[in-house]
């Protein structure tokens, strides 16, 4: 690689998988695959392109993380809410231990995407009329939200920026109890 193009390296990750089940319903298996999915993978790619990352003197890695890892949700499993609660502190704790390297560290913490692999659970009215009930916005994210903020923390404009975990979740993550006045 060429000093050009090492200058202002990204690392994305961008990984995330759960499984659907109570918290006394879990095994050994179902835990540890999905911390080794949602968080372990993350942390290894991390230390495999700490080199690289160094070298282009102006690094910024980007964890894909979920509002179920910053506030309690009944739509994710408690360890999948675990794996990426841990994933928001690791940003933190990247973001003091390799600022010396002028590598940044953050979170995006989407809450429900209109993605594939959400369409079926917003097919149904019950989860959907639930969700934007409870999203001040009002309405079920986009995916180019959050790839815009992605975007934005890969770039110069966020170069004071790090160990920050962002929600882009139509304000979902924010709401309190709202007793409504007829």
């Amino acid at each position: 690689m060429t000093e050009k193009m090492l200058r202002g390296m990204r690392e994305v990750n961008n990984v995330g998988t759960n499984v659907l089940k109570q918290t006394l319903d879990f095994t050994a298996e179902d835990f540890a695959f999905l911390m080794n999915t949602n968080l372990e993978s993350c942390f290894h790619l991390s230390q495999l392109a700490h080199p690289l990352l160094k070298a282009s003197q102006a690094a910024s890695i980007i964890f894909i993380s979920s509002i179920a890892g910053v506030v309690a949700t009944n739509v994710a499993s408690i360890v999948y809410g675990v794996s990426k609660g841990a994933m928001n502190q690791m940003a933190k704790n990247l973001a003091c231990e390799w600022a010396k390297d002028n590598i940044r560290s953050n979170c995006v913490a989407p809450g429900v995407i209109r993605t594939s692999l959400a369409e079926k659970d917003l097919k149904e009215e019950t989860i959907m009329n639930a969700l934007i009930s409870q999203t001040p916005l009002g309405r079920i994210g986009e995916a180019e939200e959050v790839s815009s903020l992605v975007a934005f923390l890969s770039s110069p404009a966020s170069s004071y920026i790090t160990g920050q975990t962002i929600c882009v979740d139509g304000g979902f993550s924010v709401n309190g109890l709202h007793i409504l006045q007829p």
